[in-house]
């Protein structure tokens, strides 16, 4: 099986204590994020773990942990996205920090297997187009040597979205401003050697060279394992998400990043007020385990198959 750590929270930059232990004890105890009282727990032994994704926009935490994981074949998806603390409060500056830190990563795991999310794309006075392709094309010169792809999206409206994004001037995304950076990017991303995919967008950007993306993918760890592995595409995503099957074991509601466009905290007091329930050596991220509380074991089994299929998708 493999692990989403997390599409829900930022667990390499506040949570990696958690992690850490979690991967010693071999276990974590999840929410059912539709069910309060459901708890699943969730096995992280080697034997049965065939990759984890990790979902961060600052894995500093990690960095002088990596050998905690040598047992395990894992990947980051690593955000770097060219918005100040009006969008993004709490990340780092990106040229004198975040971008430091991807390279460092890079060199310590290889570029295959950090990959560079220019994720969301958002429009407003201050963030023109113009504005995101010269941030574009000077991000791509610096990660090009330490990332093999780039993945982006658009924003997308939600509800929530919608309310925390009060008072930026937002403008919205036409098909035509889609189309036209999407082509500009594209133009970038193979100056630089650099695949570029989109994260579920319903847009077909085929004629520029551009496809939908596999943030989870089966196919990359069957590389790093050298197997093939038996994994579906996710049902539970949108369409046009080409993720593999996964295990997500975040939380959602509590992400203390502040990003004004997350799509997983409804409310950034609410985010605030369960992280101060944080605690490390709890099996849950946030919080502990109470009588009204049903934990079910989930069954769970390697994927792997006995040789990789070298025909495959």
């Amino acid at each position: 099986m493999l692990i989403s750590a997390s599409r829900r929270c930022d667990i390499p930059m506040y949570c990696s204590q958690w992690f850490f232990r979690r991967i010693r004890e071999g276990f974590a105890l999840v929410r059912n994020p539709m069910n309060f009282h459901q708890v699943s727990r969730i096995s992280l032994l080697p034997d049965v773990v065939d990759g984890i994704v990790f979902w961060t926009k600052n894995p500093a935490p990690m960095l002088g942990r990596l050998d905690e994981l040598k047992d395990y074949p894992y990947c980051f998806q690593f955000t770097v996205t060219p918005y100040d603390a009006d969008i993004e409060p709490n990340i780092p500056s990106k040229e004198q920090f975040i971008i430091p830190i991807f390279q460092n990563l890079s060199r310590k795991i290889g570029p295959r297997r950090v990959i560079w999310r220019y994720d969301p794309v958002i429009l407003s006075e201050k963030y023109t187009p113009w504005y995101h392709l010269e941030h574009f094309e000077k991000f791509a010169g610096l990660l090009a040597p330490y990332a093999r792809s780039c993945t982006f999206s658009f924003l997308e409206m939600y509800r929530n979205t919608a309310k925390n994004t009060q008072g930026l001037n937002l403008r919205a995304i036409s098909q035509e401003d889609m189309v036209n950076l999407a082509k500009a990017f594209a133009e970038i991303a193979s100056a630089h050697h650099l695949t570029l995919n989109t994260c579920a967008e319903q847009i077909d950007l085929d004629a520029h060279g551009i496809s939908h993306a596999r943030c989870i993918d089966k196919n990359l760890f069957e590389e790093l394992r050298g197997c093939g592995l038996s994994i579906d595409k996710d049902k539970n995503q949108r369409p046009e998400c080409g993720c593999s099957a996964s295990i997500d074991i975040g939380a959602y509601q509590t992400c203390i990043g502040g990003c004004r466009y997350c799509y997983a905290n409804f409310s950034p007091g609410t985010a605030v007020a369960n992280f101060a329930r944080y605690d490390p050596s709890s099996p849950l991220l946030c919080g502990t385990v109470g009588p009204e509380d049903v934990v079910r074991a989930r069954r769970m089994c390697s994927c792997k198959e006995p040789q990789l299929n070298m025909f495959g998708p």
